[in-house]
């Protein structure tokens, strides 16, 4: 892939060569350091690369500075690199000269007969499908970022490796303006912000299960509240199921055949029960409690549905990858003929969601995996009915093929934040599947009874992982509707106590959330404290504004706004709230 050819910006599969080349690279580098390091595997990702070693030196961020003067060395002799392809006699031969034992397994399950290709740099060889770069010299910036722990295929049960991550990229600008993202992802990271602000908590006594505190239960709250009434708005009607339910319903599901591994389960009176990993089962319950005729769909359920999934310790992240979660579920039951519609109209209504928090987003149409329930024509049907819904509706969308749900298609939304970075959040299933397992029905128009059509939808997808965007989208500094305290009002000393009180009282008759700090501290501590608190607005109280009719007010995202009467200041914040503005 010459210089002339590689579109690293437009092309994913240029920009995975690019990133691959350089995993290889730094493989080269370390070997030269540390000639015992045993080869695992060294793929391209998002944003750039890692490679897993065996190796007993102990890899910190202090090794870096030597790698990556071999790396440039690598870099600078512009090594050509060149593949070949062995026979499997002779590619097991070269892993145990080599002194390789994971390329070896890797070998070992390639199928019969197929291709074993290898690349070459300089002295370095690696097992590789490819594809690669021409020469080592195409890779202009190339950075290690971390060094973690990883085990052998994702296995607990084999070996610990060391997993270094890297990036890469055309030009030493693009390269820096990465580092300069990173280093604000790292300012915004919710578990920091949410420990400063006082929004929820992670215990060793429940690992994977947040514990949320006063002001981020407002912002759940306050979620829940716009959730509740923007749903009441389109038809939907508000349900609730329980957490357990007998293990039979859930081979009813399809569950227990296809994601029995990510559930936790319980015995009741000696018989087996689930505790829900989704809300869809109960769902289906609630509909077959009573018949509907055709002229009753579509049926909109909603439910803010708590629920469990068994996560590998070492992917527990925060709020955005957890045990427990809230997902806002919506299933709606319709006639076939009303299935674009209804797709249609939760489009529009994620769409609203999304921009009322100023995001954009990306679109992706998942189709049949390899793990489904159904006929072909079933999936057919139901993925020609996302696209037609999604294309009569002007969205722009990419197919991700393979990556369905095991009972229907659906349509993805892909959230792109502040800084750049994109987040799954919405989702839209159809499926065609299990009202038929569950035997639900309405009575059509000739008298008999026919199962409907169900979509299955997320808008948030998940009230803590959405919680936990917002932090990092916003920086804390979240829209004044959300904001666990909206204003804030600071006594330059105790005498003013009174003073603020009463003020205070104003604001929270107008419905705004007001907190005082009148403590015995320096009011420059105590204004530090409020603007790490992210606290919207800031009032100080002193002997100027108790006898006079103004207030300076201080914004989290616009600093200083100057003076305001108080009817002037409770204007504007109710004014904010009532417009959620972003």
């Amino acid at each position: 892939m010459p210089n002339e050819t590689l579109d690293f910006h437009n092309d994913p599969e240029a920009r995975e060569a690019y990133r691959h080349t350089a995993s290889h690279i730094m493989a080269q580098a370390v070997k030269r350091l540390w000639p015992d390091a045993k080869l695992a595997i060294g793929p391209a990702i998002e944003d750039g690369f890692y490679y897993d070693f065996d190796l007993e030196h102990k890899l910190t961020e202090e090794d870096f500075r030597a790698i990556e003067k071999e790396i440039k060395k690598i870099l600078k002799a512009n090594y050509p690199l060149e593949r070949r392809e062995l026979s499997r006699e002779d590619a097991l031969k070269w892993a145990d000269d080599s002194g390789e034992p994971y390329k070896r397994e890797l070998i070992e399950a390639l199928p019969e007969g197929e291709a074993i290709s290898f690349y070459e740099q300089g002295e370095f060889t690696d097992l590789c499908r490819g594809p690669h770069l021409a020469f080592t010299g195409q890779v202009k910036a190339e950075k290690l970022m971390s060094v973690a722990g990883s085990y052998w295929r994702g296995d607990s049960n084999n070996k610990m490796l060391q997993r270094i991550y890297g990036t890469a990229w055309p030009s030493r600008e693009e390269l820096d303006a990465y580092i300069a993202r990173i280093e604000e992802a790292k300012k915004r990271d919710h578990r920091r912000i949410g420990k400063e602000m006082g929004l929820f908590i992670l215990h060793e006594d429940g690992p994977g299960f947040p514990f949320f505190l006063p002001n981020g239960m407002i912002i759940r709250n306050e979620l829940e509240r716009f959730w509740r009434d923007e749903h009441a708005k389109r038809g939907y009607a508000e349900i609730r199921t329980p957490l357990i339910l007998n293990e039979e319903l859930w081979h009813t599901s399809g569950h227990w055949d296809h994601y029995k591994e990510n559930m936790y389960f319980t015995k009741i009176d000696e018989a087996d029960y689930a505790i829900k990993p989704m809300n869809c089962p109960g769902a289906m319950l609630v509909y077959a409690n009573r018949m509907y005729s055709y002229r009753d769909l579509p049926v909109r359920f909603a439910e803010l549905g708590q629920v469990h999934r068994h996560e590998m310790s070492g992917v527990l992240h925060g709020l955005m990858r957890v045990r427990t979660f809230t997902q806002d579920d919506g299933h709606i039951f319709m006639l076939p003929e009303q299935t674009e519609d209804e797709i249609i109209r939760v489009i529009e209504f994620t769409d609203y969601i999304y921009k009322l928090f100023g995001f954009d987003y990306r679109v992706e149409i998942s189709t049949k995996p390899e793990d489904s329930m159904g006929s072909e024509e079933d999936w057919d049907r139901a993925t020609a009915a996302l696209v037609s819904a999604a294309e009569k509706k002007g969205v722009e969308y990419v197919v991700n093929e393979g990556d369905g749900a095991f009972y229907g298609p659906k349509i993805d939304f892909h959230l792109r934040d502040s800084i750049g970075r994109t987040w799954q959040c919405g989702t839209i299933q159809l499926d065609f599947q299990m009202p038929g397992r569950f035997g639900v029905t309405y009575v059509g128009a000739d008298g008999n009874r026919h199962v409907p059509y169900l979509i299955h939808r997320a808008i948030f997808g998940s009230i803590e992982r959405f919680i936990g965007i917002l932090t990092e989208h916003f920086a804390g500094k979240f829209p004044l509707w959300l904001a666990p305290v909206q204003l804030k009002v600071l006594t330059v000393t105790e005498q003013y106590n009174p003073f603020a009180g009463n003020l205070a009282k104003r604001f929270e008759d107008a419905g705004l959330r007001v907190k005082v700090d009148g403590r015995n501290e320096k009011i420059g501590y105590k204004i530090r404290e409020a603007r790490n608190a992210r606290d919207s607005y800031i009032v100080v109280v002193g002997e100027k504004e108790a006898n006079g009719a103004v207030l300076p007010v201080r914004s989290s995202k616009e600093g200083e706004l100057g003076e305001f009467t108080t009817d002037a200041l409770i204007a504007k914040l109710t004014a904010e709230v009532a417009s959620k503005a972003v």
